[in-house]
């Protein structure tokens, strides 16, 4: 088999200089101890369904299984890559931008990062099972990859996934799905003398819990309740090393504009009272969009006008004005 290295990756596959930091990070890595293992043809198809992935989206990944003797490159960047997050499982410090493969590669580059966690899934499982997490919360929460694929096939009529960044967290064992959201290890990241200013009583640096609000149905205020009863006890229980005082929050559903447009039994506005919002906010309507609408830069006199929430979104923007994401934090 022929001996690769980042250079010739990148040449053969047309890799532009913003490729660069990744594949060198690729090769400092170096290939993985034993061979790669991808689930069997036998396994694939029960996996897949416990995965959440829906038919159209797993035949996909069927029909684009890669190789290492048809697709040697795309095969050098998956050993890599899967070994590379396996190397951090039970970390959460950013592991740099994971970039998409260009469309040239079509399929194949669409699909990479699919292949990718079903690389690195046998690892994670095990971490799961090392570190006493019950079978049904690991699943549960390995599920949200079948969940993101679906999404992106809603918004580009193509299977693809363009999460690989948000899967790591899955893939190193550091997020659960508990109930109705998603908690993640985390840590304050606002410097000491922004909190001190604020005087919001955090630490910089502190363990935190990232919550996550994925679709899987309404936003019931006794179905949050429960999971964060259910966080509290978890992460004191599997990660007892940290001590979880505080949960934040980083979410267009926070942005206390949509207060102006809802009735204040609305669950998304019930949700956001939880919350102690810190000031600021980042400009973000591309995921207002993607979440309420799955489009991606829409013209606005295109926009379904179904429900309270999809109005007041589109009345917002013709106004002139923006959505934002905010960060809000509250006491465990």
């Amino acid at each position: 088999m022929e001996q690769l290295d980042a250079s010739t990756v990148r040449h053969r596959l047309s890799l532009g200089e913003d490729y660069l930091s990744w594949l060198n990070a690729l090769e400092a890595a170096g290939a993985p101890p034993r061979p790669l293992s991808l689930p069997t043809p036998g396994e694939l198809p029960a996996l897949l369904v416990r995965l959440g992935v829906q038919p159209p989206d797993a035949d996909a990944i069927i029909e684009s299984w890669p190789s290492q003797t048809r697709t040697p490159e795309v095969w050098w960047l998956l050993e890599r890559c899967s070994h590379r997050i396996v190397l951090d499982l039970g970390g959460f410090e950013s592991l740099g931008r994971l970039p998409s493969l260009p469309p040239s590669l079509g399929a194949l580059g669409r699909l990479f990062y699919a292949y990718v966690f079903l690389a690195a899934l046998g690892d994670v499982r095990q971490w799961h099972h090392e570190h006493g997490i019950p079978d049904d919360i690991s699943w549960a929460t390995l599920a949200d990859f079948g969940r993101n694929m679906a999404i992106y096939r809603r918004m580009f009529g193509v299977p693809g996934l363009d999460v690989q960044d948000w899967l790591t967290l899955h893939l190193r064992g550091v997020i659960y799905q508990l109930g109705r959201l998603q908690f993640n290890r985390s840590r304050i990241w606002y410097d000491a003398a922004t909190l001190e200013r604020l005087g919001v009583g955090l630490r910089h640096g502190e363990p935190a819990l990232g919550v996550h609000i994925p679709e899987t149905g309404p936003l019931l205020p006794e179905a949050c309740d429960e999971s964060f009863r259910q966080a509290r006890a978890f992460f004191s229980r599997y990660f007892p090393s940290d001590s979880y005082r505080v949960a934040t929050c980083t979410s267009w559903l926070l942005d206390d504009q949509l207060a102006e447009y809802l009735p204040p039994d609305a669950n998304i506005v019930r949700f956001q009272r939880r919350f102690r919002l810190l000031p600021g906010g980042t400009e973000d309507d591309a995921a207002v969009f993607k979440f309420v609408f799955r489009r991606v830069a829409p013209a606005l006199d295109e926009l379904p006008q179904r429900t309270t929430l999809e109005r007041a979104v589109v009345s917002h923007l013709k106004a002139g004005h923006h959505w934002r994401s905010r960060t809000g934090w509250l006491e465990l």
